[in-house]
């Protein structure tokens, strides 16, 4: 034994084979896979023999399988492994009794060491080997298109996988055992403590060590290194191992994270997270910030280190904060988010001591200043961080109304929680989408974390504050007479006067021995002014007079040091010390109190105002804190309602989950009581109609929370909450946020989410069985009808109480009531699912019902009484009454029969008392006789009404009725058919397929036959001499002619939209009548007219778009309407046109992109929504005037082609209108027009076809303006490689315009924006190529502008006789036009309306449209109608009614 050769621990296993000298071991034969079996029995037999030193002999057995591993068979491997483990074990459980034998020979030992070092060699190796079979398995696993992957998981690694965690623990145990001793040394050999280690990180190496399934494997590894770094002084080694791991495999970080933690936990090994934090601090930032990959590894592994371990980390924190400056972001986050968890783990609570906080306020203000970093996932990171901050704990406490903070947990002080909060409302401005998401989740955090009030009005806290502030400056005047008395400086220097003397006399007597050291003067005066100041202070006179002595010599002539003209030097020293004490006096003291203002703003210089020396008093330390507390209080609040206005207009952004975490901002501010936020809950109205199902479900979700979830115990006080909470809204709603509301109910009602108490409830408020005021019976029942769209049997069920309660004599004193439960009854004529149900006849009430008696004498009534409501209430009348009566024109013509009568009465009476009682000015005369304006206005807008609901009636549900029984009679014919072909069966199938022929063709032919007949009776009966409604047209006309006779706003206004109404029966009469109303609509100084004729003027382009297309430009006038609420209306109107395709798009548009500059903001934002639908809508037919047929109107949606969005197309006529001289628009608001429009443009071809096209345009340009607009249109495109070609073919079009500045300076942006989007090396010579031609063309201009001429082949634009650009109708900002515009313009041809306009000429005039002038005979055919499908009746408003409808 004592012969043995010495085991060395090889660096590679090859090393083994060859002779690495005397005395070392070598293998001397490596066996054949087919020999291994027995040696390896061999070797078993040997070890229960000699036990582990057996394998001093048996070492090549165990060596071969390494060997051969890949090669040989499994059970060979197995047999292997087990047995080296047994050979370990013993030798581990003998190795305690022999380390502690005294009497070990040296021989002994090294066979000992030996067997140890070959021991552990061949174990680990199989360790290794196994290891790397099962990674190499696990990703043929994971490899899809491989084969047989179970059958190769279960050959490689069943036994390893069992065996891994018993051979770590095996491990474990044997560098737990002090081997020192084998080798005679203060520490065991680095090879093999390597040589077990190696093991562990090359476990660790395995993607998959992360996964649950090995958390027992990953705790044993932990143990493992562990002993490797405590007995083995292992920290060094396992330092630059697991940095370099980290740096390498990512998967590591949170392994290595939890395994450092446990480490300094159990094992006390806090040393190694100092080390490897510094050896991360140590890398360079450039290079952490080109390698990504090991960026990420540290980067998880200091975040999750912080989070175990936050107080170690916080003392190494130091070594980190380099990165902070450094390039890569991910290093920032995790050094911020580090800081972060030591902020609330450790820095938190108000037990710090001094040098804790001010560590605590250098972490914060660090991570303040990195929400403003240039990377947008920091700053992101940053405010999630803060989020976590402040949702850390923090309560309130409420004591006999003073408030106190408990803040054992606070990780933010609450002196830092104002800037935070400003600093995230400002990040709300931020570009990035994931900033303001977490900037609005922080905001929440802070509302919902504050420690100041549940109720955050700042409203309601201004009172209290002013209060508090006052009671403070009481209590201060009160406690000042017992302050002590005031010594003014003057008194205090004429005390201090004799010693200073007396050390000033010092300075000329002989000096002593025993002197204290001379002082010498500073640099300047500032500091040497200071440094005597500072002696006197401390009463040192002596050595202040002498410094004052030497200033005098040094800085002779200078402020203070300037010689008063005293008669010796002792006075001139003693006046400067006086000066320089009084100055210093007054300097270190406050000034006078100043008067306190009103806390009104957010600053707090208020509290320093209010708050001056703490007075020793108890009481009043405690108000200081309180007015403290209120300021904070107060400032908050505000900064809250900053951030709502800044959120509300995020809510229609393009981003889902902004607008998901806006909307769950403002039920949380809604639960704080902040009052804004209602009109916030009120914004998100609109945005159930999202077609996000995220953003439509945020809404329900909201409106779940903040009016379905009540706090309240019972049914009843629940129902109460939810009633009166939903009628707040609609106080003063909109008539879109009226639908908004009932969208959402509604679809609460249809999930059963509304209880039957709050139906209950609604009833009671309605027939006032339950007290409550006008506005609340009101409100109940508008959300009874809301209720009732998802179910109907709501209103149905209780028709009788609504009528006779809603329409009674009581209800009607205010006719708001009758109005809404109009509404209300409404919703049963509504049918949700009508062509599930098309054979059913639709839901009338028989003529002589109750509820149309009712309404008749309402309105009857009600017109002799002057109301501002009684014209909306008629208005939702007469609508109900053509909803839902069986013969409404009966009833609707006696309703006008009667107020008729009415007014002809009162003017029989007004002139009977004309000679008593002169004019008065609220009634109208034409010499004949006088009427009350009321009257006539309320008989002109029933007149209106009428005529309108009667074309309605005639158009949905006449025609609907004609083609239901029509498809009822087809389909009992195609039954009879069906019957009579199967009895023919045998006969011959072509007669089959020519009856289901004839079949089709009455169906396809019916519509039009039907809608012919429709047609026929508003043009030909409606408005003829015998009908009721042609008696009061010559008065609506007469009205509207004469606005000086009657110049009632309200009457003109109301004449107006009638004569709109009575134009939309005829399209002669509408015909006949458009002058008027067209210069009704230019002339009127009343905005209500121009409005309601524009309103007019839009329905009308719809229904008879042929006549109305020639004044289209009069339309277009509108929009710079010198009143705001008439260009909104014409906006809204054109926007509603023109994306509906009624009128052109082409030319004029440029008056819509006008809207983007108006001063009004609701203006500007129709227009932005204007063009972003245009944008989004097809534009292969845009400007082109389409009137589609019945039939044509689904094809028509197959011709839009995919050519780009309409913006896109009507950009170049766009920019040509805007930039032309005469149409008055400034320079600036030309660019924030364009700046909108081009944000459209996203394609590459659009932008490559606009370049071309905005090129070739410079060759018409006149102006040196129309250049400048030119180029800064092309500074806004995105120019790519292509673009870049573009410009360059077109170079010759705008060459000689670069003597310009400002369109040089816009082609140089174009170059530097593509340099900047990164160019291919061969497209930057094209770039540089094209780059000096500009500047060599800007340069010769500079030089000559004959030279530019000569070198450019486009010559200079002559500015004379060209034909201006635009369209010669644009109206100037005037507001009336000349009585020359108003001559009709001729008729255009157009493609077919449809109202069915055909070209060949009729030949059999049966039903006509005035407006026709080409008809085909094959029309006259199919409109003829047979006898069974010509109604026999037709409406009865007719002095001699021709024809009944059955």
């Amino acid at each position: 034994m004592a012969a043995a050769p010495e085991f060395c621990l090889p660096l590679a296993p090859a090393d083994l084979l060859r002779d690495g000298g005397p005395g070392r071991y070598v293998v001397r034969e490596v066996l054949s896979a087919r020999e291994l079996p027995p040696a390896l029995a061999a070797f078993r037999a040997a070890f229960r023999a000699q036990g582990a030193l057996a394998v001093l002999q048996h070492f090549d057995c165990v060596y071969s399988v390494l060997h051969h591993f890949g090669t040989v068979g499994t059970a060979v491997k197995e047999d292997a492994l087990e047995l080296m483990m047994h050979v370990v074990s013993h030798h581990s459980s003998d190795l305690p009794a022999i380390l502690s034998d005294s009497g070990l020979s040296q021989a002994d030992r090294a066979a000992h060491l030996n067997a140890l070092k070959m021991n552990c060699y061949l174990l680990t190796g199989l360790m290794d080997a196994f290891e790397m079979e099962t990674c190499k398995n696990s990703c043929m696993e994971a490899d899809p298109g491989r084969k047989s992957r179970k059958n190769h998981a279960k050959t490689s690694g069943s036994l390893w996988e069992e065996e891994r965690e018993p051979l770590l623990q095996l491990l474990t145990q044997l560098l737990q055992l002090d081997l020192r001793q084998l080798w005679g040394a203060l520490t065991v050999e680095e090879e093999f403590v390597s040589l077990i280690t190696g093991s562990c990180y090359r476990i660790l190496e395995n993607p998959s060590i992360g996964l649950q399934r090995y958390r027992v494997t990953r705790e044993a590894l932990t143990h493992l290194l562990a002993a490797a770094l405590v007995h083995c002084d292992h920290m060094f080694s396992a330092t630059l191992k697991i940095t370099q791991m980290l740096q390498h495999f990512e998967h590591v970080a949170p392994v290595f994270a939890q395994a450092v933690s446990l480490w300094a936990k159990e094992y006390g090994l806090k040393s190694l997270v100092g080390e490897l934090l510094r050896e991360i601090g140590q890398k360079c930032p450039q290079d952490l910030a080109r390698e990504s990959s090991g960026v990420k590894g540290y980067a998880t592994f200091i975040s999750e280190l912080a989070e175990q371990i936050p107080a170690l980390v916080l003392s190494n924190m130091s070594v980190l904060l380099p990165h902070l400056d450094g390039e890569s972001y991910m290093m920032r986050n995790a050094i911020l988010g580090a800081m972060a968890e030591v902020l609330v783990q450790v820095l938190s609570g108000d037990q710090l001591e001094e040098a804790a906080r001010g560590t605590r306020d250098k972490f914060l203000d660090m991570l303040q200043a990195h929400v403003c970093d240039v990377h947008s996932f920091v700053r992101s990171r940053v405010l999630q961080l803060f989020t976590r901050i402040v949702q850390s704990k923090a309560s309130l406490c409420w004591a006999n109304g003073v408030a106190s903070v408990i803040s054992s947990h606070l990780a933010l002080p609450l002196t830092q929680f104002q800037s935070v909060v400003s600093l995230a409302v400002g990040r709300l401005k931020d570009k990035s989408v994931l900033v303001v998401k977490n900037a609005i989740q922080l905001l929440a955090a802070f509302l919902s974390n504050n420690p100041f009030s549940s109720k955050l009005s700042w409203t309601d806290l201004d009172g209290p504050l002013k209060k508090e502030v006052q009671k403070l400056k009481e209590m201060r005047d009160r406690s000042r007479p017992s302050a002590a008395p005031v010594i003014i400086p003057e008194e205090e220097w004429e005390a201090m006067l004799p010693e200073v003397r007396a050390a000033t006399q010092q300075l000329f007597q002989p000096l002593e021995e025993e002197e204290e050291e001379v002082l010498e003067v500073e640099e300047t005066v500032e500091r040497t002014v200071e440094q005597i100041t500072g002696l006197l202070k401390k009463l040192n006179y002596k050595s202040a007079a002498c410094l004052t002595q030497k200033a005098l010599c040094r800085f002779q002539g200078k402020e203070p040091f300037i010689s008063p003209g005293e008669e010796n030097e002792e006075a001139t020293i003693l006046a400067v010390l006086k000066r320089l004490y009084i100055v210093c006096f007054v300097g270190s003291c406050p000034g006078g109190e100043n008067s306190e203002d009103p806390p009104h703003d957010n600053s707090s210089d208020k509290i320093e105002e209010v708050v001056q020396e703490e007075q020793p008093q108890t009481e009043l330390v405690k108000q200081e804190m309180l007015v403290h507390y209120l300021q904070d209080a107060y400032n908050f609040s505000v900064k809250i309602s900053e951030a709502l206005n800044l959120i509300s207009r995020m809510m229609y952004e393009n981003s889902v989950s902004v607008v998901q975490e806006a909307i769950e901002f403002f039920v949380t501010v809604s639960q704080f009581g902040v009052p804004q936020a209602l009109l916030g809950v009120r914004r998100m109205l609109p945005l159930i109609w999202s077609k996000e199902p995220g953003i439509k479900e945020a809404v329900l979700n909201a409106y779940r929370q903040l009016y379905l979830s009540p706090s309240e115990d019972s049914e009843r006080a629940k129902a109460q909450a939810l009633v009166h909470s939903l009628s707040l809204i609609m106080v003063d709603a909109s008539l879109g946020t009226i639908q908004c509301l009932e969208e959402i109910i509604s679809e609460f009602v249809q999930k059963d989410e509304i209880k039957p108490a709050v139906t209950q409830l609604l009833w009671e408020r309605f027939t006032e069985k339950s007290p409550c005021s006008s506005l609340e019976r009101r409100a109940a029942v508008m959300l009874l009808g809301m209720m009732a769209r998802g179910k109907p049997e709501i209103i149905g069920s209780n028709l009788d109480i609504l009528v006779t309660m809603g329409l009674s004599e009581k209800a009607c004193e205010d006719y708001r009531l009758p109005q809404e439960v109009c509404n209300v009854i409404s919703k049963l004529a509504s049918n949700p699912k009508p062509a599930l149900e098309k054979s059913n006849a639709p839901f009338r009430l028989p003529q002589n019902h109750m509820l149309f008696g009712c309404l008749s004498e309402t309105v009857s009534k009600g017109f002799a009484q002057p109301s501002c409501h009684w014209i909306p209430f008629m208005e939702a009348a007469v609508t109900l009454i053509y909803q839902l009566a069986e013969g409404a024109e009966e009833i609707c013509a006696d309703i006008l029969h009667v107020c008729s009568q009415q007014a002809l009465e009162k003017l029989q009476e007004a002139d009977e008392e004309k000679a008593d009682a002169g004019d008065s000015p609220h009634r109208v005369s034409d010499g004949a006789g006088s009427l009350s304006t009321f009257l006539l206005l309320h008989l002109v807008a029933l007149v209106g009404q009428v005529a309108l609901q009667q074309v309605a009636f005639l158009e949905v549900s006449v025609s609907a009725e004609l083609r239901r029984r029509r498809l009822l009679k087809e389909e009992k014919t195609k039954k009879q058919s069906d019957t009579s072909t199967k009895k023919q069966r045998p006969q011959s199938t072509g007669n089959e397929t020519t009856m289901e022929e004839e079949l089709g063709l009455v169906g396809a032919t019916a519509d039009d036959t039907e809608a012919e007949l429709i047609r026929g009776i508003c043009e030909k009966e409606l408005l003829d001499e015998k009908h009721l409604l042609s008696a009061f047209v010559p008065l609506v006309l007469k009205i509207c002619n004469n606005p000086g006779l009657y110049s009632d706003s309200a009457l003109s206004a109301a004449a107006a939209l009638t004569l709109g109404k009575l134009c939309m029966i005829s399209s002669e009469f509408c015909d006949s009548h458009l002058r008027l109303l067209f210069t009704m609509m230019e002339k009127s100084t009343l905005p209500d007219v121009r409005s309601n004729l524009i309103i007019a003027a839009g329905d009308l382009a719809i229904r008879f778009p042929n006549q109305v297309e020639p004044w289209t430009s009069h339309l277009y006038a509108r929009l710079r309407d010198p009143c705001p609420s008439v260009r909104q209306t014409a906006g809204q109107v054109m926007t509603h046109l023109i994306l509906k395709d009624m009128v052109k798009v082409k030319g004029q548009v440029s008056e819509m992109a006008t809207l983007l500059i108006d001063p009004e903001e609701a203006i500007v934002g129709v227009a932005q929504n204007f063009f972003g639908e245009l944008a989004n809508k097809a534009s292969g037919c845009s400007g082109t005037l389409f009137h589609k047929s019945r039939q044509g109107l689904l094809e028509a949606g197959n011709l839009h082609s995919a050519q780009g969005n309409a913006v896109y197309n009507l950009l170049p006529d766009i920019i040509s209108h805007l930039s032309d001289p005469n149409s008055g628009i400034e320079e600036e608001s030309f660019h924030t027009i364009m700046r909108h429009l081009f944000s459209y443009i996203t394609k590459d071809k659009q932008t490559e076809s606009l370049v071309e096209k905005l090129c070739q345009r410079f060759r018409t340009a006149r102006t040196e303006r129309q250049y400048r607009d030119l180029s800064h249109c092309l500074a806004l495109l995105p120019v790519s490689e292509r673009g870049l070609h573009k410009l360059q073919d077109n170079y010759d079009c705008f060459a000689d315009k670069l003597q310009d500045p400002a369109v040089y300076n816009c082609f140089q942006t174009v170059l530097a924006r593509f340099r900047r989007a990164g160019v291919k090396p061969e497209t930057k010579a094209l770039a540089e190529e094209l780059e000096r031609k500009l500047s060599a063309s800007h340069n010769r201009g500079l030089d000559s502008t004959e030279t530019c001429q000569d070198g450019s082949q486009t010559p200079m634009p002559v500015p004379a006789k060209q034909k201006p650009i635009g369209s010669s109708r644009r109206q100037p900002l005037s507001p009336a036009n000349t009585d020359d515009d108003f001559v009709t313009p001729p008729p255009r041809t157009h493609r077919n309306h449809k109202r069915a306009q055909k070209r060949p000429p009729r030949k059999k005039t049966i039903i006509a449209f005035s407006s026709d002038e080409e008809n085909s005979s094959e029309d006259e055919l199919l409109a003829e109608l047979r006898e069974e499908e010509t109604p026999t009746k037709t409406t009865p408003i007719t002095r001699s009614s021709a024809r009944r409808l059955r």
